[in-house]
């Protein structure tokens, strides 16, 4: 079986190799997500159903913090409405036409949810 080859830096892991010994590692760090109060999130509550082959979703958008803590969020509101869904690129993506009950649900816990769309 071939080896796959390594396109970047980022495919090795985030490992960084250096002989300089005056080199300043902490630029490399991976950066920390600060959790915000759910009251001071801006989130944003829309209706899709383009590049889904025709299904329709609902995606909440805005949410600034942990992957963790989003995961937990995504997981809350599927559980809630029953049904499946992801977190794909800081946005949660839940199965379905739910964004009332979404907003809802995010309203009880506290945070500001903006409807967009019709």
């Amino acid at each position: 079986m071939a080896k796959k080859k390594s396109n970047s830096l980022s495919d090795l892991g985030g490992f960084v190799f250096s002989t300089n010994e005056q080199e300043d590692f902490s630029a490399y760090s991976e950066k920390s997500s600060v959790n915000l109060d759910p009251k001071d999130q801006q989130l944003e509550a829309h209706f899709s159903n383009k590049g889904r082959g025709g299904k329709t979703v609902t995606v909440i958008t805005g949410f600034q913090g942990k992957e963790t803590d989003l995961k937990a969020l995504a997981k809350l509101l599927k559980t809630k409405c029953g049904v499946g869904g992801s977190v794909k690129d800081g946005e949660i993506i839940i199965q379905g036409n739910y964004r009332d009950k979404i907003i809802m649900i995010l309203q009880k816990e506290g945070y500001p949810v903006k409807r967009v769309g019709g």
